[in-house]
């Protein structure tokens, strides 16, 4: 099966990416520099003040100051930092937007600025990829950390995102399953409702590129035997790639299950707008922020693999 260690492998087949790190003057941001350089799956620009960045490679990463990879641009704030991050990847100068030590709101402030920001017009969602011990395929969670409660509008551009993502990983025709509390459509019961709809919606065409199931509970979404013991019946049942929540709450709460009780790893990533964007938490592990820009770097058209 694929897993997020060969997502690894495949960055690296990409060709000489490279990462924006807003606000990089942190111990562990420039660790998960270290780790991506280490791994030979991108090259940075790091946007801080010079100065901390050289005081904390040298403590620590002293091989970097003289890596080729790495390259340090001056800012003096925060805000700074953002905005020349942001502006270098809506240039073409850089293909990914990596989050530093910055408010997550400070970053997306200028990620969604009008000039020079990276707006499309499409919903910005989280996608989570988790390999979880004891399964047998790479499981994609959507959306964990922006959408707070997305309507149904907003969960097909969500499930679109998270379908391209998905295919970058390999697979090539995900199953998506809408979760509810139920499996049956039930007027009361607004998931049920809007799972309803994504289905229809991908049996004409509207949502292409997977197949739509539900509405599911998590137990038939992800088990044959659970959903063979309900009696659901058709070939994606308990089958499901990518698990679509109705709520940010659902979401955060089966994303921190699978992490601290089923010891899932994870990486993550933001799609929807012009390039993919990491934004890592302090609390991430430095291999889930390898797993994230990986996923970030697959997810860019902008470099073609090497030959």
């Amino acid at each position: 099966m694929t897993t997020l260690a060969s997502i690894v492998e495949k960055a690296a087949m990409q060709n000489d990416p490279i990462v924006a790190v807003a606000s990089a003057a942190d111990m562990e941001v420039l660790t998960a520099v270290y780790e991506a350089v280490t791994n030979e799956i991108a090259s940075f620009v790091l946007f801080d003040d010079e100065g901390k960045i050289h005081h904390l490679l040298s403590q620590n990463f002293q091989e970097l100051l003289s890596n080729e990879k790495i390259k340090i641009h001056h800012t003096e704030n925060l805000t700074e930092s953002a905005v020349e991050a942001v502006k270098s990847v809506s240039s073409g100068q850089a293909h990914v937007l990596m989050k530093g030590n910055i408010p997550t709101s400070v970053l997306l402030k200028e990620v969604l600025n009008g000039e020079y920001g990276l707006r499309t017009g499409k919903i910005l969602s989280h996608v989570a990829v988790f390999e979880v011990p004891n399964y047998d395929r790479l499981l994609f969670v959507t959306d964990a950390a922006m959408n707070i409660a997305p309507d149904l509008d907003a969960k097909a551009q969500i499930v679109r995102n998270a379908v391209s993502t998905a295919h970058v990983c390999g697979v090539d025709e995900p199953i998506v399953a809408p979760l509810a509390a139920v499996e049956t459509v039930n007027p009361a019961m607004a998931p049920t409702i809007d799972a309803a709809s994504l289905v229809v919606m991908n049996q004409r065409g509207q949502i292409s590129g997977c197949i739509i199931d539900g509405p599911l509970a998590l137990d038939n979404a992800i088990s044959i035997e659970a959903a063979r013991q309900k009696g659901i019946a058709g070939s994606s049942a308990g089958k499901a790639d990518v698990l679509v929540v109705p709520n940010i709450e659902a979401g955060n709460i089966l994303y921190k299950s699978l992490v601290y009780f089923a010891e899932a790893k994870v990486g993550a990533v933001i799609q929807g707008a012009s390039a993919p964007i990491v934004l890592t938490s302090r609390s991430d592990s430095a291999e889930s922020k390898l797993y994230s820009l990986a996923l970030a770097i697959l997810s860019t058209s902008k470099n073609p693999s090497r030959t």
